[in-house]
């Protein structure tokens, strides 16, 4: 397989999530650390960004990247290029978050996708032996990226996000069950009435709440991640006041137990919501790659 292309390009970068590849440089970067990528994969990548949302067949990626007459296993470079462009951006083919595949007819980039030409700013610069980022990546993101996350199993994804939901559930089950208990325990504090009816009201609310994300997951409903993610900032601030949950149980734990498993539960809607980016809501069972 040749590694020019033979048409030629002008200079200009692209920016997709945390990625920006530099036409005149022939470099990917993300965060603007330098990933390799070789020659005929960049130039690949490079003819999808320049068409973002647009099926490129693979006749149309031959035409464009090979002269007529050049003899190459053009089937399985094109596959061989696709996959190397998915290791470099963390991409799957079963979830992709950047390079679709459609069957039978070629590759379509489906994020979103903004051009830079050379004149708008410098490329990363080092200084002092130490890569500079660019200013728009160097902020710290307190919500991971998609493109921040590990590729897994989707059956462990999609059993870890399941068993997250049961483990919610049943929280407000059992609080509902108890209820006699945790008057008792609540008894003592200054708000006892309120703090009871907003667990008894909070409890009635979440439970079809996860009823539903559990059917979405399990039955692999269309457009579950996206529904999940407007829904997340809801159950945030659910999962959080009953990260508390242990101290209901006082009567049977001690307080040290109690803490430290609120301090776990505290990260839980964070898991739940990096899960669900990592494939827990995909509509297929392929896993991550």
């Amino acid at each position: 397989m040749s590694d020019q292309p033979t048409t030629p390009r002008l200079s200009g970068r692209f920016r997709f999530g945390v990625f920006e590849a530099d036409e005149a440089s022939g470099e990917l970067r993300r965060r603007g650390v330098r990933i390799k990528l070789n020659a005929q994969p960049f130039q690949v990548l490079l003819l999808l960004l320049e068409h973002p949302g647009v099926v490129l067949t693979r006749d149309e990626i031959a035409r464009e990247l090979w002269p007529e007459g050049t003899f190459v296993d053009f089937e399985h470079g094109l596959n061989a290029a696709v996959n190397r462009i998915r290791e470099a951006l963390g991409d799957t083919a079963g979830n992709p978050r950047f390079v679709e595949t459609l069957a039978r007819r070629g590759y379509r980039f489906i994020a979103p996708v903004q051009r830079i030409e050379a004149q708008e700013g410098p490329p990363p610069e080092h200084s002092g032996g130490q890569l500079r980022e660019p200013a728009a990546d160097s902020r710290i993101q307190l919500l991971a990226a998609p493109e921040d996350l590990p590729r897994a199993s989707h059956t462990l994804v999609r059993a870890l996000f399941l068993l997250l939901q049961l483990m919610y559930a049943g929280f407000y089950v059992g609080a509902l069950t108890n209820l006699e208990e945790i008057e008792q325990l609540l008894a003592p504090l200054a708000h006892a009435t309120a703090a009871l009816n907003v667990l008894i009201v909070t409890a009635a609310i979440f439970i079809p709440v996860r009823a539903f994300v559990l059917c979405a997951v399990l039955f692999r409903a269309p457009a579950t991640q996206k529904r999940f993610l407007q829904l997340w900032p809801l159950l945030l601030a659910g999962d959080l006041l009953w990260s508390l949950a242990p101290f209901l149980l006082l009567n049977h734990i001690n307080f040290g137990l109690a803490l430290a498993c609120t301090t776990l539960l505290v990260y839980a809607p964070f898991a739940e919501r990096a899960l669900m980016l990592m494939g827990a809501g995909a509509e297929d069972g392929a896993p991550a790659r």
